[in-house]
């Protein structure tokens, strides 16, 4: 059996994750869902990447966890990738589940569409504090395209604001992704049309993986709401021998 660390993307928490992780361990494996520093209730919104990647680095050191399989959701490519250069010899395989692939030097925002720079820019600005949060209609028709209505409204309701400065700092690597030891998979959610198709996760971003394991499943950017049992088993898919 295997240990799961499960990182989750912008605007969520660890807690969002459980019910992917209740069919993982009800296989028999162990699964954790840490929350990211920057999303934790108290959390000061001023944290950087730096900060994200530094609490799962610690979350590795104080639960004495190795051999694990890391996984992480959109931003949280981001955060599993810092963890690989800092941690790898607690690392067995990376998972990025429609996440974000960086290369030393670049950032979150680096890779995504300049409307989406724009408004978050826009929208951090104007709260303050140094989060930003999700405008609702583009969480109801990009992220959550596959649900109905209510349950887009009741997962966005989970959600908290998020730390900016994670998508502004650049990561600092001493290895490409493609150079890392490590094994790789990539989860590629079909519908997910959170980036436009013209700038898409696969195969735009897992290709700077280099050699890794493609597993596709149908459904959009949060399949952690509306369809938690497909993404275990896609999870587990991912993460095997």
């Amino acid at each position: 059996m295997s240990t799961y660390v499960l990182v989750h993307g912008a605007w969520h928490s660890g807690d969002l994750l459980e019910e992917t992780a209740a069919p993982i361990r009800a296989a028999g494996h162990e699964v954790h869902c840490p929350t990211l520093a920057g999303n934790r209730p108290g959390d000061a919104k001023t944290v950087g990447l730096s900060d994200a990647v530094q609490s799962i680095v610690d979350y590795l050191a104080e639960n004495d966890l190795s051999d694990v399989v890391l996984m992480g959701h959109s931003y949280g490519g981001m955060v599993i990738t810092g963890v690989a250069d800092k941690a790898a010899g607690r690392i067995r395989r990376l998972v990025y589940w429609n996440a974000f692939v960086p290369n030393d030097g670049e950032s979150l925002n680096d890779m995504v569409p300049p409307h989406y720079v724009g408004l978050f820019e826009q929208i951090a600005a104007e709260i303050g504090d140094g989060s930003v949060v999700m405008p609702y209609p583009i969480w109801r028709e990009a992220f959550m395209n596959d649900a109905d209505g209510a349950l887009s409204q009741s997962a966005y309701d989970k959600l908290n604001p998020h730390p900016f400065g994670t998508f502004t700092e650049k990561i600092a690597l001493s290895k490409n992704p493609a150079e890392m030891e490590v094994a790789k998979s990539f989860i590629n959610c079909t519908e997910d049309t959170s980036l436009p198709h013209s700038m898409t996760w696969h195969p735009r971003l897992s290709e700077k993986l280099g050699l890794f394991r493609l597993v596709q499943i149908p459904g959009g950017h949060e399949v952690c709401f509306t369809a938690p049992g497909r993404l275990a088993q896609a999870i587990m898919d991912a993460g095997r021998d």
